[in-house]
């Protein structure tokens, strides 16, 4: 998808900061970032890109007549607290698109709010990540195996940990067919499988847990990558037990370490930042060099498809923001995320952005360095039959 307009910064853009789109909609119980419900006088929504409907990050919401102001989470999320009675006026921006303002009333019981911006800033090409049919290796690579294949048992992902964002793990648990709660001492809870009153084997990380009933809430939603669960005597080889106890059925936990996790690379550079450089004249947009920046084919941007995505059958889209230097390299400190679907797939990108070589932006007859915006969409391999 290519996109194209300028990105001259909202002070020097004249009457076009000033668009105005008058809204007359009501706020109600909205979840934010963690599923709690709106408040009475509190304005909550999300601002997505008109184009694919993502949730833009780092955007920029403030109350107008106040001091208030958010920045959008990684899903495009915000919530203003106290903004007062109805009508409220809100400005929308972010570098990269159009600036909106909207006039709403803040009431109850109706449709929660998602505000939609249109891209001001050429979009490059997109660049098409596939994921390779190959042997999945390391600590979780049978878990990652049998996931990929789900030729047998009942998978819980990181995805739907992090979608459904439960209290407990019991929570999820009791959500797939047959299995059910059951309380044991004061505070704990297990679970029983088909019918059954006898307790299945738990595993965590290729360990039995076999000292007695296992209190599952013990353990952290946000702690695990994945959970395998067998009915009966259907566990892996090498997950069974003796004397017969699988045939209560069998739960595996894999726990997520260092081998899951991003690796920290320092902070991404923010909206702000990258419009003090176009601000500085020190960096430039698409629409104001003769040659533009251009991701060289030959060598191409490395990305690796995350291995739980992969397993999962994952697909996404990440779009990135950031400087190309006058050698045609990306500038990591001045590299940022616009939207993504998952974390996974956003480190995956910026992990590979070292890799990237592109042909520099010529601006009067000289290398200059260009803001750049690429996007990456993820396709997962097709799953064997």
């Amino acid at each position: 998808m290519r996109v194209d307009g300028g990105s001259i910064p909202p002070e020097r853009r004249g009457g076009r900061w000033r668009t105005i789109v008058i809204v007359v909609l009501g706020l109600s119980l909205l979840r934010a970032a963690h599923g709690s419900a709106q408040r009475a006088g509190e304005v909550a929504g999300s601002v997505v890109d008109s184009a694919s409907g993502a949730g833009i990050a780092f955007a920029e919401v403030s109350l107008e007549g106040s001091a208030l102001r958010v920045l959008t989470n990684d899903h495009g999320a915000f919530r203003l607290a106290s903004a007062g009675s109805s009508p409220v006026t809100l400005h929308v921006r972010r570098l990269g698109f159009e600036p909106r303002t909207l006039i709403m009333s803040v009431e109850r019981d109706h449709a929660p709010l998602a505000i939609r911006l249109v891209p001001s800033l050429a979009y490059l090409d997109a660049v098409e990540v596939r994921a390779e049919r190959k042997k999945f290796t390391g600590r979780l690579a049978g878990y990652y195996g049998r996931l990929e294949r789900s030729t047998q048992g009942q998978f819980i992902t990181r995805e739907d940990l992090e979608r459904e964002h439960p209290t407990q793990l019991t929570d999820m648990l009791q959500r797939k067919p047959g299995i059910r709660v059951t309380r044991g001492r004061p505070g704990a809870q297990s679970i029983r499988m088909r019918g059954r009153d006898c307790r299945p084997l738990i595993w965590l990380d290729g360990a039995a847990m076999t000292w007695g009933e296992v209190d599952l809430d013990s353990f952290s939603p946000e702690s695990l990558e994945g959970i395998e669960l067998y009915l009966g005597a259907s566990a892996p080889a090498g997950f069974q037990a003796a004397r017969g106890q699988s045939e209560c059925g069998t739960v595996l936990l894999w726990s997520r370490g260092t081998d899951t996790e991003p690796r920290q690379r320092g902070q991404m550079a923010t909206p702000e930042e990258l419009e003090a450089l176009l601000s500085s004249l020190s960096v430039f947009p698409a629409d104001q060099v003769e040659t533009r920046a251009a991701l060289d084919s030959a060598v191409g941007w490395t990305v690796t498809y995350p291995p739980a995505l992969r397993a999962s059958g994952t697909s996404g889209r990440v779009v990135a923001e950031f400087v190309v230097d006058t050698l045609g390299r990306v500038e990591e400190s001045h590299f940022g995320i616009v939207s993504s679907t998952d974390p996974l797939f956003s480190a995956a990108v910026r992990e590979g952005a070292g890799s990237a070589r592109f042909s520099p932006a010529i601006r009067r007859g000289r290398r200059v360095r260009q803001l750049v915006r690429q996007p990456f969409d993820f396709h997962p391999a097709a799953h064997s039959p």
